[in-house]
């Protein structure tokens, strides 16, 4: 559920007119709904009631928005990120230090330094090297880091190739038969304290299967390493819980998915921690658009929208899909073509699609946007980049400026011998 709905024939977000947030900001524009990420952030938690004292460290990357951020750490998230400039964002959003979870494959030197410096919860060991470089850096500044080392799983995840994350030919974590002698030779390292295991098998699943599967090779290697003496109290279990981008589709919930891991996990005695992301912000929030042009086509019209894959990536990068609605519809349908303004033929967001019947002016939407759309977003073909509106009740707030050419030209320069 989400709160953009249509009231009189026009499109609304929570109490707000798309309309009025097209004329006095300009499209194309992301619109996010404070209720919706409220709403979705309670049902995640509420999902795992029967995962006791469940950790929630929301995937910054899929929206590091700093105003969503702030609306997702009032509702008690703390922060997975993979950069520096992410953990700048959640330390900036007022999430605690201690909720916050570091994972990603090649984080810097600085960026462990800065992580140490902010006293963050956890750091997600990816490779031994890391993990030694991360005991070196913190012993020499009198600290202990917590961690935990990303083991990869070999599952088989059956989402995107380029969102799946857990085969063994992925570049995450370590392999599953590694995991004991890395973790021995790691825990008895000054500096650290190596204290469980991670997983992530990928992005948008579409089934539980994989994810149980998953779990129950992460749960045998917890064994594993108990038996060889290892002390293991956490246990991270990642995200990637899908979202329905086309409307009638069907995806496990967040009840569903608790209700497994308290079957799975029953025994383990852990505090386990999770990193929801798109399962909480992208049915939040659309890409409001204006159509530029209906463009006569040999076998359908091309729909050209002022939005194009500068803005919204997805489609251009895994041929994803995005529902495409008007937002003041007549009752009219069209067949045709979606594309934007950019000088490739890969700037098209959907073909010989039956949408509303469309024309020049008109707004419309590309709905379950608000996860990895606007993080997403480039200036190429030399475009402005798009900004962000959140709204709440009957107000809204510009919450990321429109970045024009003109300012982005004004940070380059021309060397003197040119």
């Amino acid at each position: 559920m989400d709160h953009f709905t249509y009231r009189d024939g026009a499109l609304w977000c929570e109490d707000v007119p798309l309309a009025r947030i097209a004329e006095e900001v300009g499209t194309p524009v992301y619109v996010y709904s404070t209720a919706t990420l409220r709403r979705h952030a309670e049902v995640f938690h509420a999902g795992l009631t029967a995962v006791p004292g469940a950790h929630l460290a929301f995937a910054v990357k899929a929206n590091p928005n700093l105003a969503v951020l702030r609306v997702l750490a009032q509702a008690g998230y703390g922060a997975d990120i993979v950069s520096g400039g992410e953990l700048a964002r959640a330390l900036a959003a007022g999430m605690a230090p201690a909720d916050i979870v570091f994972s990603g494959v090649g984080k810097r030197r600085d960026e462990l330094e800065a992580g140490l410096d902010a006293g963050i919860g956890q750091f997600n060991i990816e490779l031994e090297e890391e993990g030694a470089v991360l005991a070196e850096l913190a012993a020499a500044r009198g600290q202990v880091a917590q961690a935990v080392l990303r083991v990869n799983p070999d599952v088989d995840a059956r989402t995107h190739a380029k969102i799946s994350t857990g085969k063994a030919e992925n570049k995450f974590g370590v392999p599953i038969d590694q995991a004991p002698a890395i973790f021995a030779r790691l825990a008895g390292r000054p500096g650290l304290a190596l204290r469980g295991v991670a997983i992530h098998i990928g992005s948008q699943l579409q089934t539980l299967e994989p994810l149980e599967a998953a779990y129950r090779r992460i749960g045998a290697l917890v064994a594993q390493l108990r038996a060889a003496g290892h002390a293991i109290s956490h246990v991270d279990l990642g995200g990637g819980l899908g979202v329905p981008y086309r409307a009638g589709d069907a995806y496990p919930s967040p009840a569903e998915l608790g209700a497994m891991v308290a079957r799975v996990t029953a025994d383990w005695g852990v505090t386990l921690m999770f990193e929801p992301g798109r399962v909480i912000v992208g049915n939040a929030g659309v890409l409001l658009t204006r159509v530029l042009w209906v463009k006569p086509g040999v076998v359908h019209p091309h729909v050209i929208v002022d939005a194009a894959m500068n803005d919204l990536a997805r489609p251009a990068l895994y041929d994803a899909w995005h529902d495409f609605a008007a937002v003041a519809p007549s009752g009219a349908r069209m067949t045709a073509n979606i594309a934007g303004p950019v000088c490739e033929s890969g700037d098209t967001f959907a073909v010989a699609r039956e949408i509303d019947a469309v024309a020049r002016g008109d707004l419309a939407v590309f709905r379950t946007a608000g996860a990895y759309g606007a993080t997403m977003a480039s200036t190429y073909n030399s475009r402005a980049l798009v900004p962000e509106v959140l709204v709440s009740g009957d107000r809204y707030a510009v919450v990321a400026d429109r970045i024009a050419p003109a300012t982005i030209l004004a940070a380059e320069r021309v060397p003197e011998w040119l």
